[in-house]
């Protein structure tokens, strides 16, 4: 069917039915903004409460009322530094150095700065200054060790004692150190301390109350006052639990490449922090089950074998091979 439509010129126009359903498709441009703001809708999330890796694992691992995380709980730092590495790889900062002819295994391949376009958040701006400045590159989990804060760790001796050994004593026995521990002594050498970024949960948890998921408060603890922050905005805690549940249990798709880098990243790097368990405490005994047994089989992948196949970001899997390996 057909209609006349009358122009200013004193033409008559014949518009079709085609014409019009013409008329009323939108660009592709529209197609993306309307596609972007549905995606926007479904989430429930508006720019302020957007978090980042650090913030969404840091969340899973505080306790709601007391607003701390476990004082047992000695991954968390590290996890939180893997976690940057691979948020800014995400955004486009990062990336592995090209291995060449001859294959490089991911472990040794140094992170190389893509771009120094600030990214807005502090933390991850002083991680990619000082990943930018320093020559000759650094590997992942050289990164990993040398931005985090350490207070202890569980080599049997401080790791100044063990720096200071090797530091006084060049003949000794080396070898009888793991990689992990040479590492961890490095990060105590007095040239490298300033690598180390301070206070990163608290200056996380600041970024939380900014976002209104948290609150501060001081907490009494017999010797000493703590800053604590406990949680206030529960509906988005319990949407990213819900996210971490859903995608092991009801859109598991038994292939990380079909997953969201993100998501994916996340599952990796609470477990990695030993969070995980926080998102599946709530489930039943059947459902956790299952939820493990699937987390096991992403942790049972050969990150080496993942990060040659299409699509994938390398750097992400060289953060995963940092942790599991």
């Amino acid at each position: 069917m057909s209609t006349l439509t009358q122009r200013s010129s004193g033409l008559v126009q014949r518009k079709t039915e085609a014409s019009r359903n013409a008329d009323k498709i939108p660009d592709d441009d529209d197609e993306e903004r309307r596609a972007e703001q549905e995606q926007e809708d479904e989430k429930g999330d508006s720019k302020e409460t957007r978090l980042t890796l650090m913030e969404e694992v840091l969340l899973l691992g505080l306790k709601d009322r007391e607003g701390y995380t476990s004082f047992w709980n000695d991954c968390i730092s590290s996890g939180l530094r893997g976690c940057m590495l691979i948020e800014l790889a995400l955004r486009g900062r990062l990336q592995l150095e090209s291995f060449g002819m001859r294959r490089k295994s991911l472990l040794t391949r140094k992170v190389i700065c893509k771009s120094d376009t600030p990214t807005g958040d502090v933390l991850l701006d002083e991680a990619l200054k000082h990943i930018k400045e320093t020559q000759p590159p650094e590997a992942v989990q050289s990164w990993i060790e040398l931005l985090s804060d350490f207070t202890s760790i569980e080599v049997g001796l401080p790791p100044a004692i063990l720096y200071f050994e090797n530091f006084l004593y060049p003949a000794c026995d080396v070898g009888k150190y793991s990689a992990r521990e040479r590492v961890l002594c490095e990060t105590w050498n007095p040239l490298k301390l300033h690598y180390q970024l301070r206070n990163v949960r608290e200056r996380l948890a600041k970024n939380l109350v900014e976002k209104g998921v948290l609150t501060t408060e001081k907490q009494n603890f017999l010797l000493f006052d703590m800053t604590t922050h406990p949680l206030t905005n529960n509906v988005i805690k319990q949407r990213l639990i819900k996210k971490v549940q859903e995608a092991v249990l009801d859109k598991w798709v038994n292939d990380p490449h079909r997953m969201d880098k993100r998501l994916l990243a996340l599952i990796y790097l609470a477990h990695a922090s030993d969070v995980l368990e926080n998102a599946f405490a709530p489930l039943l005994d059947e459902h956790y089950d299952l939820a493990m047994k699937r987390v096991r089989q992403l942790l049972d992948l050969d990150p080496e074998v993942e990060s040659m196949k299409p699509n994938t970001n390398e750097l992400l899997w060289a953060v995963v091979a940092a942790f599991t390996k």
